[in-house]
């Protein structure tokens, strides 16, 4: 087994250009045509290649496995991860974003057969602090935007019990992600508002695997995700989206 460091906790990992510019689109989150509708059309491929690599959902009232969907905005994947029998908590800095999501959840109920699912406004950092722990952690288009990324995995990894997985999904750093993530998605087809990333803090899949060996983690799984007709679909090319599994022994 791997052993990792502690947590830093002085160090927020939340950027607050960030949490000011999410907070401003959570009103449209939910509108399938509106600024988050890649997030929308790669949801399915994201969440269900999520839920192969994760411990599975154990049925039933009593025992339910807990799973961390952090940077939720409002829900998106994390009502997948309720639908599919986890004990989700949605955790996201943005105020507006977990109000969005609460109200959505409201209006639009679970079904019976789903596990809970509660939204939380807050950092990882007090999760640590308070001892949580978690059987499977996503963190889906998030570590992209946090002030440092190898400290962002390390402290998730600290919150997986041994046996647990993580599901990671990102960026890669390489020209044609600048060409279709950054400049064709903001600025040529206007899939997403200009400001929304910052191709310097894009992660190359070596990084990735870097990152995850110092946080005491190991990757199981990695795949690479690219649009097509009516959706997104798994791929070998990891050259703009991909996602990542890990688990800590």
């Amino acid at each position: 087994m791997q052993h990792h460091d502690s947590p830093v906790l002085s160090a927020d990992s939340v950027a607050p250009e960030e949490i000011a510019h999410f907070s401003d689109l959570a009103a449209r989150w939910w509108d399938p045509a509106g600024p988050m509708r890649p997030l929308h059309a790669m949801n399915d491929l994201r969440t269900g290649w999520s839920l192969r690599h994760l411990p599975a959902p154990v049925a039933g009232d009593d025992v339910r496995r807990t799973l961390l969907d952090i940077g939720c905005g409002a829900g998106l994947a994390s009502e997948a991860f309720a639908r599919a029998g986890f004990d989700v908590t949605g955790l996201d800095a943005s105020q507006a974003a977990i109000t969005a999501g609460r109200l959505h959840m409201r209006q639009h109920p679970l079904s019976a057969s789903a596990g809970p699912l509660s939204y939380r406004c807050g950092s990882a950092e007090e999760l640590v602090a308070e001892g949580a722990r978690f059987d499977a952690i996503s963190a889906l288009e998030v570590i992209e935007h946090v002030t440092d990324p190898a400290a962002f995995l390390r402290m998730l990894g600290g919150m997986l019990r041994p046996g647990g997985a993580m599901v990671v999904s990102t960026m890669n750093r390489t020209w044609r992600s600048m060409a279709m993530a950054k400049i064709g998605a903001e600025y040529v087809l206007r899939l997403l508002p200009v400001g929304t990333h910052d191709w310097r803090k894009f992660i190359t899949p070596a990084e990735m695997g870097q990152y995850a060996a110092r946080a005491g983690l190991r990757i199981t799984d990695i795949a690479g995700m690219v649009p097509a007709p009516g959706g997104w679909r798994e791929s070998r090319d990891m050259a703009v989206n991909y996602i990542a599994a890990m688990v800590r022994d």
